[in-house]
């Protein structure tokens, strides 16, 4: 479809868009459902603490693992057909999640949750990129699905603990059930099927390629993250990228290759990937720090602090669309480096946090936040423009797993950093209290009293210099993306996709 032929979509493809965003929530909700539904498990299914720890990270390494699987799969068998299977899959292991009485039980049905949300997520993308074939209406859509993304993780703990007040543990996979069977009832009627017309056949051996490509660098940063450099660790992650090796050279070499090379033709994509890799790096490295200073610095109880971290997402919600609509009057270049630079001022702001500065931190959070989504919104409207319709779905998985890359590199650089200067600053004390700051907290309430009260405000003071340290290191580096964005992105082509016509029948789209 040329950009003078692109049609605007109707009243129906945006109600079809608002059902898709329905499985990308809870998708993203499912990466922090669990955060007070912990102990009432720990009662409950008595695990172990190793299996503690998978109960909560199998979801997000199965998601991770297959994203490019099954962004590839469904270009081949229909991103509608792909997204109702990992909707009846979700809706399934959300049941025996919630009914699960072992945690080896928990722990596969989480497993199965992440497959499923493998499948959801490359599948809404790729579907929005289809159903809006105008660049402006692409944009926006892109710009809600960003935002709504950002929003789920930090709606998926506030809505455990309200659940939680009322109804078993349960309870907080259960809620997935309904909203599967609405999307199994309603995508059907309102989204038409896309799929690539010569797909060519599936690269079978690709498969664990990708995996053993993407698992062994998410884990390794993952732990690098929570418990620090170790040879263990860096060797996992070496392992992950000799197997990315292997496997981006076998795609450069085949007809039939699981990320075409289409793909990479057109000027946006690749740089789109990277740009939106840096995003993820800074908004989970933020995180890392913001979660811990509500708890461990302020001393708030989790669902106090889940409720705070909401503050940002006020003025979270009006960036994306904003964005969308200036990339429609300015080199999108430029409003991406905008986009950087203000997040670079919010992370600048959060290096001017003190021990209790509550609102200078939500401050600097929604500002670095606003800034990301910005960024994130554009550049993957960039990327799906820029890569031909058939591959969408593949395009999609790219970014998703470059989100993922950078999220844990982001926990991991970031987070060592702050942790070096932390313990640097409690080079005198006990190994509990230079451990972690949580550690640091439990040994401040078992010696009590004043003596307790000085090591816990010197443990918080050294893990505030940390963050500090930490967010200078991520100031600069948003400041140089801004550099790079206008340097890979300057003059590039908008999106393809101009407004021409207007078709009420979404069927009609798909042909």
């Amino acid at each position: 479809m040329t950009n003078s032929a692109a049609r605007l979509a109707g009243r129906r493809e945006w109600i079809a868009f608002t059902v898709l965003l329905l499985p990308l929530l809870l998708v993203s909700m499912d990466v922090s459902v669990l955060y007070f539904a912990i102990p009432a498990i720990t009662r409950e299914l008595d695990p172990s603490a190793t299996q503690q720890l998978w109960i909560f990270d199998s979801y997000a390494f199965a998601l991770s693992g297959l994203l490019i699987t099954m962004g590839s799969l469904g270009d081949r068998i229909g991103r509608r057909k792909l997204l109702l299977i990992g909707a009846a899959a979700f809706g399934l292991a959300s049941v025996g999640a919630g009914y699960a009485t072992s945690a080896e039980m928990l722990i596969a049905c989480r497993v199965l949750l992440g497959i499923g949300g493998a499948t959801l997520m490359p599948s809404t993308l790729a579907l929005v990129r289809n159903l809006f074939a105008d660049a402006g209406q692409r944009g926006k859509a892109i710009a809600i699905w960003s935002g709504a993304m950002t929003g789920g993780i930090a709606l998926g703990s506030v809505m455990s603990g309200v659940m939680l007040n009322r109804f078993r543990w349960g309870s907080v996979f259960l809620i997935n059930v309904p909203a599967m069977l609405l999307l199994l009832v309603l995508v059907p009627v309102l989204v038409p099927e896309f799929k690539d017309p010569a797909p060519g056949r599936f690269d079978l051996v690709s498969v664990p390629l990708s995996m053993a490509a993407v698992l062994p660098v998410v884990y390794g940063l993952k732990e690098i993250a929570a418990e620090g450099f170790t040879p263990l660790h860096a060797a996992c992650v070496a392992v992950g990228l000799a197997f990315g090796y292997a496997f981006l050279r076998r795609q450069r070499t085949r007809d039939d290759a699981m990320i075409s090379r289409a793909l990479f033709q057109g000027r946006g994509f690749g740089a789109g990937i990277a740009l939106n890799t840096i995003s993820a790096f800074a908004m989970m490295g933020s995180a890392y720090f913001t979660t811990q200073y509500l708890q461990s610095v302020l001393g708030m109880g989790t669902l106090e602090a889940a409720l705070w971290s909401l503050a940002p997402s006020v003025v979270i919600g009006a960036a994306a669309p904003v964005s969308a609509a200036l990339a429609q009057k300015v080199d999108r270049a430029y409003v991406i480096a905008g986009g950087f630079c203000l997040a670079a001022a919010g992370f600048a702001l959060i290096g001017l946090v003190g021990a209790d500065s509550l609102w200078l931190l939500l401050a600097g959070a929604g500002v670095l936040a606003s800034g990301i989504v910005t960024v994130m919104s554009l550049v993957s409207d960039m990327a799906l423009g820029a890569a031909p319709a058939e591959k969408a779905g593949s395009a999609a998985s790219l970014l998703e797993t470059g989100q993922e890359f950078g999220g844990a590199l982001g926990m991991a650089v970031l987070g060592s950093l702050g942790t070096a200067v932390y313990r640097s600053d409690l080079s005198g004390q006990e190994p509990a209290v230079r451990e972690t700051l949580g550690g640091a907290v439990a040994t401040a309430q078992q010696i009590g009293g004043e003596a307790g009260g000085q090591v816990l405000t010197l443990a918080r003071e050294a893990f505030v210099h940390g963050m500090q340290y930490a967010a200078w290191g991520g100031t600069a580096l948003l400041l140089g993306a801004a550099v790079l964005a206008v340097a890979l992105l300057r003059g590039a082509p908008a999106p393809a996709g101009a407004p021409a016509q207007r078709v009420e029948d979404a069927e009609a789209l798909a042909g």
